[in-house]
């Protein structure tokens, strides 16, 4: 071997044979070799944190020292630096530092366990080598499970790789918004070269264009000039391009022509070591009790576990008291209780219904204009409100430009009728119930 380097490839593959991937992903991939002296049988390595030595210490050196001698056929003491310990100039203590400072866009960060790691394979597949690895990649899963992360992991791993790629991350609703504008103030050819000329365009929640034909008119043509030019396409959503209904049959296909990786809730022990990852990034100590407790109670949303560890932190710094289960559990009581959905209001239904439609929510609530695209807009406005809230016909045509419940009675017969004869039409509403209820 030609360097410690090469020997700390083999202690890694050594070590990952004998515990979890989500462990190894967490603790082990996250040292760095520093230097290996055989004059006292030392080895020196670099971890980020105080705290992420603290852990090996307790958990983990046993297994190194097992791995060293497997290697070396020799016995070495482990000494474990923090970056503080080896100069601010060193370029591994840069990398550590990086990583605590972009938490939430890299894959450093980015824990890997059973529920997600072949999504994350495929990404860190994308980052690596734009355009020519999955293209397009579509990403899908529940809220809350990191979908996210990973776009901003692939645009950070991009810029840090290959820095002239001009690279573009939207929300679908945000370009949903920026090409109505543009459409208003006549500057499609400005809206068209922004998103047409990237080399890597990263969308998240294209669930949110289904029903939209317009939107989805000016997408397809956007996906296909960037794709006809070999420019990277990673899309995500909370379904899979086939539970979309209301998509457009030719754009499924092109979201459907390479990869489709999906992300599952993470598992208890993906869970602790996302709660534990957090707690040291934040430098806040947890006992293993806590952290088993924590994931024990919240098994489905990542983003709620971290709350839960900033929370903590705050309680702590707030009142200088050990962070224990009793205080975790007024903590998760209160991000649950936080995370119930707002009840659906009439403003989401219409508000949802205009953007399918491409109206305005004044032309819905209009006794004036007759147009029939505005009409059955409305028409399928009053029987969502009906179908998903609590009102009254009565109160229900009060909302809509104090209609007679008559005419609510009217438009939700008319749209029962449709449903009945027309397959799509209970798709379209299926759909937009949907978006209401996830935003």
């Amino acid at each position: 071997m030609n360097s410690f380097g090469d020997a700390w490839e083999l202690i890694c593959s050594y070590c990952k044979s004998k515990i979890t991937d989500v462990a190894y992903n967490t603790w082990i991939v996250r040292i760095k070799p520093l230097e290996l002296s055989f004059e006292d049988n030392t080895a020196y390595l670099l971890v980020p944190n105080d705290f992420h030595r603290q852990t090996i210490t307790r958990c983990y050196i046993p297994l190194l020292n097992e791995a060293f001698e497997a290697i070396f056929d020799n016995k070495f003491k482990i000494e474990l630096k923090t970056p503080d310990e080896i100069g601010e100039n060193d370029q591994a203590d840069k990398k550590v530092e990086d990583i605590g400072n972009n938490y939430e866009y890299t894959f450093d960060t980015f824990i890997v366990g059973s529920s997600n790691n072949f999504a994350h394979a495929a990404c860190m597949a994308v980052a690596t080598n734009p355009s020519n690895a999955y293209n397009p990649l579509f990403l899908y899963g529940n809220s809350g499970l990191g979908k996210t992360h990973l776009l901003f992991a692939i645009q950070n791993e991009i810029k840090k790789n290959y820095p002239d790629k001009n690279i573009c991350y939207i929300k679908i609703d945000d370009f949903i918004n920026e090409l109505v504008e543009s459409l208003k103030m006549k500057t499609m050819i400005e809206f068209r070269q922004k998103y047409r000329q990237v080399d890597v365009l990263l969308v998240d929640d294209v669930q949110f264009l289904g029903g939209k034909e317009g939107m989805q008119e000016e997408f397809f043509h956007t996906f296909n000039a960037l794709y006809d030019a070999h420019k990277q396409i990673v899309l995500t959503s909370d379904r899979p391009p086939k539970e979309i209904k209301t998509l457009a049959d030719r754009l499924r296909s092109r979201f459907e022509q390479d990869l489709i990786a999906d992300i599952q809730p993470p598992d208890i022990e993906t869970r602790i070591a996302i709660i534990k990852r957090k707690a040291e990034l934040l430098d806040v100590e947890l006992s293993n009790e806590v952290c088993e407790f924590i994931a024990s109670k919240l098994k489905s949303n990542i983003r709620q576990l971290e709350g839960t560890v900033k929370k903590l932190k705050a309680k702590y710094l707030l009142n200088h008291e050990k962070i224990t289960i009793s205080s975790a559990q007024e903590v998760i009581a209160d991000i649950l209780n936080n995370d119930v959905p707002p009840e659906v209001t009439v403003e989401r239904v219409i508000d949802e219904v205009a953007r399918t439609f491409g109206v305005s929510a004044d032309e819905i609530r209009s006794q004036k204009n007759k147009s029939a695209n505005i009409s059955n807009a409305r028409h399928i406005a009053i029987y969502i409100t009906r179908e998903i809230t609590a009102l009254s016909m009565v109160n229900i045509g009060d909302e809509f430009g104090g209609r007679h419940y008559s005419t609510i009675i009217y438009s939700i017969q008319k749209i029962q009728k449709q449903i009945e004869n027309d397959r799509k039409i209970k798709e379209l509403i299926d759909d937009i119930i949907k978006n209401i209820r996830d935003r």
